[in-house]
């Protein structure tokens, strides 16, 4: 099974383009979001930061009346 130099010259051809090309990706491959998270996951993230910090400062009020 020998190659014809028109078949290996084509294959050549098409790499030699390949190789021009190299690091320039077309913008529609990127996906871009707004937000890295999800938005759920960012609701969730915010509801137990801002539960947590409130439960903190309703047990801080609550123990320094009673001292």
């Amino acid at each position: 099974m020998t190659t014809s130099k028109r078949l290996a010259g084509r294959k050549v051809a098409r790499f030699q383009r390949n190789i021009t090309k190299r690091g320039s990706v077309e913008s529609s491959a990127k996906k871009e979001n707004g937000y890295p998270v999800g938005p759920i996951l960012l609701g969730f993230f915010v509801f137990v930061v801002v539960g947590s910090s409130l439960f903190q400062i309703i047990r801080t009020a609550t123990s320094k009346s009673m001292a």
